[in-house]
């Protein structure tokens, strides 16, 4: 099954920058690419994101509304401009890693493998491997294990990927 890509999405390609969007990833309404970006399979874009070049997202991540990947900046500029010299850091989201709504990742950043990013969290470093990350700058708050019944929000966390990728599959 080929991706389902909303006919509102923006996908800007000019110049030889690819986009690259896996099998059975839904992207949807109002999101904004711009090339070069890959995005895995089995990936689940909500609507109204902004996803800049030299962005990686793997495969099983589910990406919820309103978030900003970031990867360029500005060098300081003299007092006549302060936006100096644009530069451009790449960004790497890691299998099954799960992306709350409004979060922004600035470019540089790397997020390990089945993380996750709590809603409205502004990511400035690298998060490792299964890690929960909040806040403004995000910091660990601590490591995920696998879902078990004795954890009942990792099972919440858990149940609602599930239900994404159900929902991908239809």
């Amino acid at each position: 099954m080929q991706a389902k890509i909303d006919s509102s999405v923006v996908i800007m390609t000019d110049g030889g920058r690819d986009v690259t969007v896996g099998d059975h990833t839904q992207i949807l309404r109002g999101t904004e690419i711009l090339g070069p970006v890959v995005i895995g399979s089995n990936t689940y874009i909500n609507r109204d994101n902004y996803i800049r070049a030299e962005t990686t997202i793997g495969n099983h991540v589910a990406v919820g509304p309103f978030c900003r990947f970031v990867t360029d900046s500005h060098e300081i500029g003299s007092t006549n401009r302060r936006a100096g010299k644009n530069t451009v850091n790449p960004i790497f989201v890691g299998d099954g890693t799960w992306i709350g709504a409004s979060v922004t990742i600035l470019g540089g950043v790397k997020i390990g493998r089945g993380c996750v990013i709590a809603a409205g969290s502004v990511v400035i470093k690298d998060i490792p491997d299964n890690c929960l990350a909040a806040g403004v700058p995000a910091k660990i708050v601590r490591r995920l294990e696998a879902p078990t019944a004795k954890n009942p929000v990792l099972r919440h966390a858990y149940k609602v990927l599930q239900g994404l990728r159900k929902i991908q599959d239809n």
